[in-house]
């Protein structure tokens, strides 16, 4: 961590929690005693940052009440704030001209008057910091209004669904619940009346849609989860299954930092290889995601997943 973020994350924390012992800094920002006293002293005698030390509370910060002040020049954004100013913005201009994109469109005018008085231009960050979006679809602006109004104002809707997999259209009546934004692509979580039950249905394969006045049933936040959060990616579902997969050392160095599901476990190997195990329902968006590793990973199980991942390999095999 540069030192800039470091002394901007000490003000943040101080400001939030009021006090903070040196240990409380050192186990926050993952730094040596030695870091943290350089720390606040740089920020106490450089940067007249009103620190001292509470022999009851730890270090704090003593503003006056409803300060804002920043003790560090010019404009600083973490690695996270930057991407979420930035999918922000992009989602913005990607949502006209639909509902979302009038009602951020204030925010966004905001931010680029924040970045104007700092002396960078509106559009450096766009410009200089890359956001890219890969295998986009994006949705019928009409349908994603609609569908985004009969979200925030809980009534049903009226679609054509065209089901890609079996080439066939289908008009549906939905309860929508949530709108989900995953990997670039929109999604609308709803209740189908037709099924009789919770579906989750890509907005880009919503050819038409029209509101109704009827009020949407409406499901609670811990149903909805239980439903859609247990299972792997996209799928819904109450997962019934526990993936097991074997990442050689070369690729391990990469997936060992990352997050494929909340529920998921990972065992270092004594050569430097990692087994992951998480759960899942349908195997899909799995078997997509593992053919990436190609000969990097290994399914342990369970032998259905082995099977289909190793069937897919030989198909592709046997093209070239």
């Amino acid at each position: 961590m540069l030192d800039h973020e470091r002394r901007h994350k000490i003000v943040r924390l101080l400001r939030a929690r009021g006090a903070m012992s040196k240990q409380d800094l050192m186990q926050a920002l993952e730094a040596s005693r030695a870091t943290i006293t350089r720390d606040l002293a740089w920020l106490r005698d450089r940067a007249d940052a009103p620190v001292e030390f509470d022999r009851d509370r730890g270090y704090v910060l003593r503003e006056q009440e409803g300060t804002d002040r920043e003790y560090l020049p010019g404009l600083w954004f973490s690695s996270g704030e930057i991407h979420g100013l930035l999918t922000l913005y992009r989602l913005a201009e990607s949502l006209e001209p639909g509902l979302l994109g009038a009602h951020l469109a204030p925010l966004i005018e905001k931010l680029q008057k924040q970045l104007s008085r700092e002396g960078i231009p509106a559009d450096l960050m766009a410009d200089r910091i890359r956001v890219l979006h890969l295998a986009h679809r994006p949705p019928n602006p009409v349908v994603f209004e609609v569908v985004s109004m009969a979200v925030l104002g809980r009534r049903q809707v009226k679609v054509c669904h065209h089901h890609r997999g079996r080439d066939e259209r289908l008009v549906r009546e939905l309860s929508p619940q949530r709108l989900v934004h995953y990997r670039d692509n929109w999604y609308l979580d709803a209740w189908c009346h037709l099924r009789d039950d919770l579906r989750t249905f890509a907005l880009d394969a919503l050819e038409e849609a029209t509101l109704l006045d009827t009020p949407a049933k409406s499901l609670s936040s811990t149903k909805l989860d239980g439903h859609f959060a247990s299972s792997y990616g996209i799928f819904a579902g109450r997962a019934d299954r526990l993936a097991r997969m074997r990442f050689a050392p070369n690729r391990a160095r990469w997936v060992r930092k990352e997050l494929w599901h909340p529920g998921q476990t990972q065992t270092e190997e004594p050569d430097g290889s990692i087994v992951m195990e998480l759960p899942y329902l349908h195997p899909q968006e799995l078997v997509m995601d593992l053919l990436r590793y190609g000969a990097d990973v290994e399914v342990l199980g369970p032998p259905e997943l082995r099977a289909e991942v190793a069937a897919a390999l030989k198909a592709a095999a046997a093209r070239y």
